[in-house]
């Protein structure tokens, strides 16, 4: 299937999902990422999550990192350029929402992209050969173009893997693991 097709697809069945069923199956998530060979690094970059487009709830892996006591990045996105702006995570973190109901951070420590070691990534989709389909802005694609080589990309899904995205691009990026409630993806 195409990415505009899955994209359709996969938003009809999120809204299928209660609030109730995203918690527990967002809970599924964070157990299964304790079984990655990530957790010997230090900074990591989150998504929060957007409640309205019934997104995984990335609390359970904020705890989990906050009581590995990691550095926690998280994200401003600028729609005029396309592109992400990086702050640590603190007690003084400003968060609100913008006007697309992404939780953002008003303020914060700048981090560089190339700091950040390992990266969470929301999406829509994935096939078995590690591809994803976002929302459809590259804000991700255009982040991880920009982040050290090393960096670990890891995708976290509601649901299991298509077979295959018909329409990937050269700079589609793709992930290094997919993780969902029953099972880890390695690509």
């Amino acid at each position: 299937m195409t990415k505009s097709e899955l994209r359709k697809l996969y938003k009809t069945k999120r809204k299928t999902l209660t609030a109730e069923a995203c918690d527990d199956l967002s809970l599924d998530i964070s157990n299964q990422l304790l079984k990655l060979p990530i957790w010997d690094k230090s900074f990591y970059h989150i998504f929060l999550t957007i409640e309205e487009q019934k997104e995984i709830n990335t609390e359970f892996i904020l705890n989990i990192l906050s009581g590995k006591d990691k550095n926690i990045i998280i994200s401003r996105s600028d729609f005029s350029t396309g592109l992400m702006h990086h702050v640590l995570l603190t007690d003084a973190t400003t968060i609100r929402k913008n006007s697309y109901n992404i939780p953002e951070p008003v303020d914060g420590i700048p981090i560089p992209n190339t700091s950040i070691e390992v990266v969470f990534i929301p999406l829509l989709a994935f096939d078995k050969k590690g591809n994803r389909i976002g929302y459809g802005k590259g804000f991700y694609d255009r982040f991880l173009n920009d982040c050290n080589p090393k960096t670990i990309k890891i995708g976290l899904s509601f649901f299991e893997a298509e077979d295959e995205i018909s329409d990937i691009y050269d700079s589609d990026i793709p992930l290094d693991y997919c993780v969902t409630p029953k099972q880890v993806y390695t690509f």
